[in-house]
């Protein structure tokens, strides 16, 4: 079976078509401790109306409430009994369930590090686009957002780092490609314990709240990134940019699984027609400001990959041409790149006035 180029760029189109939509659509994950009814292990709640008192501690019902406010798609809960000395039970349950944005609410610091990872393992090993909230997680990694506020005052309740994080979850699971988290106010909270230095803690890839005289907001939507590298640079330290990276990778790779695996025969004709279709997505996406539409978006065959294969197949590639290479049986594997620029949301201001 051949796949024709229109049915893979229709499919792509509505993808893209749908980008900003499905960015602010996203899924909050959380973990609960809970004792009250012990015959269930998943809950799946698509507004804070169905959720039954008579399931949660009014403690965890509240932290579940807090995950909506930020008006997530769906909120999935997976109980553990309060004697779980571990998160385990509930990461396997977690793990082939599709969501954005886990958090732990009361987690305790000594269980920080396994969750973070947990969460690094799934994203650079098995290539999930998995992220968490995590208290006070110096992660140095994309997918987990440090964050380090305490004495979060609500009414007559004050919170710390770790029984918020579902509500930080839930406004970024929240969240459209339009907006960054920068600023981004929580009406609710009267009073925090204050950075003493915010832009040091920033930088240091730490979400906080600030206190503007005003409100209470994000001081930046920043993850926990701090070292850098050619293939991860500063801007894979934005919330904002990674939500369109993992977007990006799981429409590609549905697709692809979808459309492709199985059914396609693997020849030179058919990767260009996929590496085509993926083009056509790249330039819908520019078109709504998600790609840098000035930016040569630019999928294509991986020739360095696909000659380091041929050659560990015993393949003389030093004899061939670079078409030569693109064009080689390289059985069901298929090498492809690509280069794109991500567009990110004005945060910083330089404004001089001369007079």
């Amino acid at each position: 079976m051949k796949m024709g180029l229109p049915q893979v760029i229709i499919q792509f189109q509505t993808l893209a078509a749908s980008a900003v939509q499905r960015s602010q659509r996203g899924i909050v994950a959380l973990i609960i401790k809970d004792d009250t009814d012990t015959t269930f292990d998943t809950k799946v709640y698509t507004s804070v109306d169905e959720i039954d008192a008579a399931d949660w501690t009014a403690t965890n019902k509240d932290y579940i409430e807090k995950a909506f406010l930020g008006t997530p798609t769906k909120v999935i809960v997976e109980r553990l009994a309060t004697a779980a000395t571990d998160y385990n039970a509930a990461l396997i349950r977690l793990k082939n369930k599709k969501w954005n944005y886990l958090a732990i609410p009361g987690i305790a610091s000594a269980d920080v590090a396994a969750i973070s990872t947990w969460i690094k393992t799934e994203r650079d090993t098995n290539k999930k686009t998995f992220k968490a909230v995590l208290p006070n997680s110096v992660s140095d990694h994309e997918g987990i957002i440090n964050f380090a506020t305490d004495n979060i005052k609500v009414g007559d309740k004050t919170y710390i780092a770790a029984e918020y994080c579902a509500r930080i979850a839930g406004i970024l699971a929240g969240l459209p490609f339009t907006r960054s988290a920068t600023y981004y106010a929580l009406p609710e909270v009267e009073s925090i314990t204050e950075s003493a230095d915010p832009d040091a803690d920033i930088d240091a890839g730490k979400l906080i709240l600030v206190n503007d005289g005003a409100k209470i907001k994000i001081g930046r939507g920043v993850n926990s990134l701090t070292t850098f590298a050619p293939t991860k640079s500063s801007q894979f330290s934005k919330i904002k940019i990674i939500e369109a990276v993992d977007l990006v990778r799981d429409d590609i790779r549905d697709t692809f699984d979808g459309e492709y695996v199985g059914k396609v025969i693997n020849n030179y004709d058919n990767k260009i027609l996929f590496l085509a279709a993926v083009n056509a997505y790249f330039r819908s996406l520019a078109a709504d400001d998600i790609l840098d539409r000035n930016y040569d978006n630019k999928a294509e065959i991986d020739i360095d990959a696909q000659k380091i294969y041929l050659q560990s197949q015993g393949v003389d590639t030093s004899i061939m041409t670079d078409q030569e290479i693109k064009e080689y049986n390289t059985g069901s594997k298929v090498f492809a790149k690509a280069s794109v620029k991500f567009v990110d949301a004005m945060e910083d201001l330089t404004f001089t006035v001369n007079m």
